[in-house]
Parts: C-alpha cells; structure tokens; sequence
C-alpha cells in the first residue's frame, strides 16, 4: 500500500458512535480479530498497535511490544506526523470507515456544497411551480385538506417541504406520474372514493354508484393500489368517471 506523506491528522466517530470516550481494539484476538488481508503476500496478516515498534503489522513486531489503548475522546482522535504507526494502524483498522473515519476537510467541503446545490434546486423549483402543479405537489407532501389554504401558504408549505426534503421533493417534482399520484389523493379527500373496513376497502361513493372498488392488499399503501389500479384498462375507464364526479 502506498503511504501518504507525513502529517497531523484528525480521525472521528462517525454520527451514531459518539459516546464521550470510546476505545478501539488495538490488538486481535478471537472475539474482535483485527486482521488485514495483504494482497501482495495473499494472506491476512494481525494487526497490533504499539508505539514502540516501527510497523502495525504483529509480525513484524519484536518481542518487546508495548500495547497502549486508542481512545477517541468527545469523539475524536487527534494523531501527530511523529506517531506514524498509529496513523498507518487506523488506515488498515476494519473499523476504519464503520466506527470512525479520517476527517478530510476539502471531502466534507464538496459533500456540504452538493447539499446546498441540491437543496438550492430543490428551493428554486418549488419557487417556480406552476399553481396547477403546486396544487398537485402538495396533494402528495402535504397531510391538510389543501382546499382550506391559501396559495401563498400552499407555497409556503411547499418550500419549507423542498428545504428540508430536497431529494424527496425533486423526486416527486420530476415523477411522471405525479398528476394521477395527486388525482387518486383528491379523489379521497374529495370523497368520491371512501375508505371502509379500517381502511382495507375502497368503495365508490357518488350519487349513482355506492358499490365496492377494491380491496387494499394487506400492508400496501392506498394511494399506491389506487395508482396501480388506474394503470390499468379497466382503470383507464373507472379513471374517466370519477374525474367526472369532481
């Protein structure tokens, strides 16, 4: 493995491991092995971390290895240039990339500035959402009869959704489907279809037809067996008859 050049560096717990002092394992044994497969020798090799010797690996380790623990404090680490063995142990860790990481500043610059690009995408489109498809938007995001808001809290409501969801919402945004995804929730809250049976049924609910249209399969989202279903052709059909119930 090639090394990196000599320099300080900063390790952390990665976020669901941040306790205010956590130690890793610092030299294998049968119920935490900390092994490294050497692709030049074919084979694992143990690691064991001791300041006093000049490699990571056990067997290149003399008899006088003194073992020291590593502790991450307030989930941290913070390893001079003149520890190199401790550095290259980390790099070879198999915790390394599950419980902790090297911090890589220009890394998380790049991975802050692509949530920020996505989220400005994600704020701009919501900005310039045509009424109709804002209407269809927040069919989809918003748990409120929409009817009852205004245009300028539907957008509101829509921002603050695209702020916070950026990924979900230029997936909704862009989902081809999206008008009939928003025609099947109008279609309950407009009550031209009700749900019955602890909302296992769906049932027509117009002045001409109060018959039963489908059952929900057991742990199937409605919006999305009502979807499936007006794909169909028979669908297609049942589909023309209920928007002309609005």
């Amino acid at each position: 493995m090639k090394k990196k050049p000599l320099e300080d560096r900063v390790y952390r717990l990665t976020k669901n491991n941040a306790p205010l002092s956590f130690i890793i394992p610092t030299r294998s044994n049968s119920r935490t092995p900390l092994l490294y497969f050497d692709e030049d020798k074919g084979e694992n090799r143990q690691l064991r971390y001791a300041r006093n010797q000049r490699s990571p690996f056990e067997d290149e380790q003399d008899g006088n290895a003194i073992v020291e623990p590593v502790v991450f404090r307030d989930g941290f680490l913070r390893v001079p240039r003149t520890n190199p063995v401790l550095q290259h142990f980390l790099e070879l860790h198999p915790m390394n990339g599950k419980k902790f990481e090297m911090v890589d500043n220009k890394k998380d610059a790049q991975e802050e500035l692509d949530i920020i690009n996505v989220q400005l995408d994600a704020l701009i489109e919501a900005k310039n959402l045509p009424i109709e498809q804002l209407e269809a938007v927040s069919r989809i995001i918003l748990n409120a009869d929409i009817s009852k808001l205004s245009t300028a809290e539907l957008k509101r409501d829509v921002i603050v959704f695209a702020r916070n969801n950026p990924e979900e919402f230029l997936e909704i945004v862009n989902d081809s489907d999206l008008d009939l995804k928003a025609k099947c929730k109008l279609f309950i809250s407009e009550n031209v279809l009700a749900m019955r049976n602890n909302k296992k049924e769906v049932w027509f609910n117009t002045k001409g037809n109060k018959k039963k249209l489908m059952n929900i399969p057991y742990g199937e989202d409605v919006i999305h067996s009502l979807f499936s279903f007006f794909k169909t052709n028979e669908g297609i059909e049942i589909l023309e008859y209920l928007e002309n119930q609005l």
